[in-house]
C-alpha cells in the first residue's frame, strides 16, 4: 500500500473539494436542506418529549442536541463519496493508477477526504442555525470543545477506512452499489446517527458499542454534550485510536489480497 508525498496527497484532496463546490446550485440546495432539517428536528424532538423532562434518564435538551448534531454528523461526517475506485476497477483503467507515483489509496483517501471538506462550510451553517434556535448548547469549556473535536477527526477517520473496505470490495465483485447501499444505511443506524444508542435496548446497544460504527458519531457527539472530560473520554478517544489502527491494518491486508484480483476488461 503506496502513500503519496504530502504535496501530492494536497493537491488530490484540493481537487476533489473543488470537484464538489463546483455545482453551486447544489451547494445551496444542501444548505438550505440541512438548514430545514436542523428546524424540522428540533420540532420533531421538542413534541416527542412534550413536557417530560427527561426520557430513559436522558435529558430533553440533551436529546434534542443529539439528534440535531446527529443530523449534522450523517450529512457531513460520513462521507459517502467513494472516489472513483469502483469504476476505475469496472472499467480496468484502474492498472494505471497502480503504476503511478502517487498510490490508488491515497487517491482513493483523498478524494473522500476532498469531499468531506467542501460539505464542512455546510455543517458550519447548519451549527449556526442549531445554537440560534437554542437547540443545541455551546460546549461547557475549551476542554470538552477540544476533546470533542478530536473525536471527530478520528470519528471521520474511521468512516473514510471503512468506506474505503466497500469500495475495495470491486476488486472481487466489480459492481458494488447494492453492498453500498446496505452499508450507507446500517452505518446510519448503527452510529447512533438517526437514534443515539442511550434508546436502544441493553443488549443492541452493547453490540453496536462494539462496532467501529458507533465511534464514528455517537463517540463524539456523548463528548459534546458530556459536562467535562474526563477518564470515559480518554477511554472512548483511547478506543477511536484502536479503531484507527486495526481498520488501517485491514485496509493495508484487503489491499494486498486485492492486488491479486485485479481483471482488466477489454484488454
Amino acid at each position: 500500500m503506496r502513500y503519496g508525498r504530502p504535496p501530492a496527497s494536497a493537491a488530490i484532496i484540493a481537487k476533489a473539494a473543488k470537484s464538489v463546490l463546483i455545482y453551486r446550485s447544489d451547494i445551496l440546495v444542501g444548505i438550505v436542506s440541512l438548514a430545514l432539517r436542523v428546524v424540522l428536528v428540533h420540532l420533531v424532538w421538542q413534541a416527542l418529549y412534550a413536557g417530560d423532562a427527561s426520557v430513559a434518564g436522558i435529558g430533553r435538551d440533551d436529546a434534542i442536541g443529539y439528534a440535531i448534531l446527529g443530523a449534522i454528523f450523517n450529512v457531513t461526517f460520513q462521507p459517502w463519496h467513494f472516489s472513483s475506485l469502483m469504476s476505475r476497477v469496472s472499467d480496468g483503467t484502474v492498472v494505471f493508477d497502480l503504476i503511478r507515483p502517487v498510490g490508488l489509496i491515497t487517491l482513493s483517501l483523498g478524494q473522500q477526504f476532498g469531499a468531506v471538506l467542501a460539505g464542512f462550510p455546510r455543517a458550519l451553517i447548519g451549527m449556526a442555525v442549531a445554537l440560534a434556535l437554542g437547540a443545541v448548547p455551546p460546549p461547557t469549556g475549551v476542554a470538552t470543545a477540544l476533546a470533542f473535536v478530536v473525536s471527530s477527526l478520528l470519528g471521520l477517520a474511521i468512516a473514510l477506512l471503512c468506506n474505503l473496505l466497500v469500495a475495495m470490495t470491486a476488486f472481487w465483485t466489480t459492481e458494488i452499489y447494492g453492498a453500498i447501499m446496505v452499508y450507507h444505511m446500517a452505518a446510519a443506524f448503527c452510529s447512533g446517527a438517526l437514534i443515539p444508542l442511550w434508546f436502544m435496548p441493553g443488549p443492541l446497544a452493547t453490540a453496536l458499542s462494539c462496532l467501529p460504527f458507533s465511534a464514528q458519531v455517537f463517540t463524539p457527539l456523548s463528548i459534546y454534550l458530556g459536562r467535562e472530560p474526563d477518564m470515559h473520554t480518554l477511554a472512548s478517544i483511547g478506543g477511536q485510536l484502536v479503531w484507527v489502527v486495526a481498520l488501517a491494518g485491514l485496509s493495508r491486508l484487503v489491499w494486498r489480497r486485492a492486488l491479486l484480483r485485479v481483471v482488466i476488461h477489454g484488454g
